[in-house]
């Protein structure tokens, strides 16, 4: 499949400023907070307080979908590749495959609207 009006050295360009954008974004960041969403979930799972003091239950299901998720759910390693070529701004994207996708979700959708 063809999809025409993809120009690289354009999206290149774009993605080398965004890259310069966002490096000088996080240079006039402040500091992230302290506590990190796993440890604020590990922590309210065990029956502390929110970060607004407020305490949080998680039903018996909730704490088991944690504990089913297995290493193969997720990737690290993938992760941080695409991490650093997305910051490093040499981050491609197949537009032929993304293309693909949709048309392929979209028939699956249609077909299934219309047996209902």
């Amino acid at each position: 499949m063809k999809i025409t009006g993809n120009n690289p050295e354009l999206a290149n360009a774009r993605s080398a400023q965004a890259a310069a954008a966002r490096q000088q974004a996080k240079a006039a960041a402040p500091a992230p907070a302290a506590e990190t969403a796993t440890q604020s979930t590990a922590r309210a799972a065990s029956g502390g307080a929110a970060a607004g003091g407020v305490p949080v239950t998680l039903s018996s299901a909730a704490r088991g979908v944690d504990a089913s998720r297995s290493a193969s759910d997720f990737d690290a390693a993938k992760v941080k590749a695409v991490k650093a070529a997305i910051e490093g701004g040499t981050f491609r994207v197949n537009a032929e495959a993304v293309a693909d996708k949709l048309l392929a979700n979209a028939f699956e959708t249609l077909s299934h609207s219309s047996l209902g």
